[in-house]
């Protein structure tokens, strides 16, 4: 029994069957969702983050779904443990034909005591760690004429709000540095995105979301009436990462119920 034509219309645009992705801060929260996302719609999924705990129980519940996956422990916050996970990282399935970005530290004191501690941390996981990875994945990608790079953003590269500080600065660069990628690399078929979440449920916001009231705030600041949650992005993920987004590169994609459109 052959498929439908809208199974194979929609498996040509979508379908990640054989392709490989790498997804950092895949452990939890928004990275956990779209390492979920790419693994069900075909690639094989390698997650990279810190706890062994927590990357064990994520590639567990892939392969629960039948799906490959695997996973790689790192530091990402020096040169030195970025190269190395990514040396670890092709020791899988290969060199990945799709890089997601989602790891990042959420560490924001008021301006006046943002020390030189604070902002290199910062720096060195949002922005430097994805950088070298490009670096390392980027140009192979474009040797073999496919490839999709996808950074996880912030509304803090827009706007000022919630002591933006050094994370704000950091996502900011992320999305230049997504346009950069892309005028190197996109006339060799890798397209380089990001997504911009609005305020989601995860781990990394425990500090806002453990106050009801600044909850609702936010909330109400959406246009859908919700705050996000991870799974929000898996279908925004699985259309960057497949066929179907080869003309759309060097751009911010908003995922946040239109709270930024306010």
């Amino acid at each position: 029994m052959t498929n439908p034509p809208s199974s194979a219309y929609l498996s040509e645009l979508f379908s990640l069957d054989g392709r490989v992705a790498v997804v950092t801060g895949g452990s939890s929260g928004i990275g956990r969702a779209i390492a979920g996302a790419l693994a069900r719609a075909g690639a094989s999924v390698v997650i990279v983050a810190r706890r062994e705990a927590e990357l064990a129980a994520a590639v567990a519940d892939l392969e629960a779904y039948g799906c490959r996956a695997a996973w790689v422990s790192a530091d990402l916050s020096s040169r030195e443990g970025v190269r190395a996970a990514a040396e670890d990282v092709v020791k899988s399935f290969g060199e990945p034909d799709i890089l997601v970005n989602s790891a990042g530290i959420n560490l924001r004191p008021p301006m006046g005591e943002l020390g030189d501690d604070v902002w290199d941390a910062t720096m060195a996981v949002n922005l430097e760690a994805p950088f070298l990875l490009g670096e390392r994945f980027g140009p192979g990608m474009a040797e073999r004429g496919f490839g999709r790079i996808i950074h996880v953003s912030s509304q803090q590269a827009h706007r000022a709000f919630v002591q933006s500080g050094a994370y704000g600065v950091s996502k900011a660069g992320l999305e230049a540095l997504a346009r950069s990628q892309a005028e190197a690399w996109s006339p060799h078929g890798v397209t380089c995105n990001t997504l911009v979440p609005g305020f989601v449920m995860t781990p990394l916001n425990t500090r806002i979301s453990s106050d009801p009231e600044r909850v609702a705030s936010l909330a109400a600041r959406t246009m859908i009436g919700r705050n996000g949650l991870a799974e929000d992005f898996a279908g925004a993920a699985v259309f960057l990462a497949s066929a179907a987004s080869a003309y759309v590169t060097g751009q911010a994609l908003f995922v946040d119920g239109g709270f930024s459109t306010h």
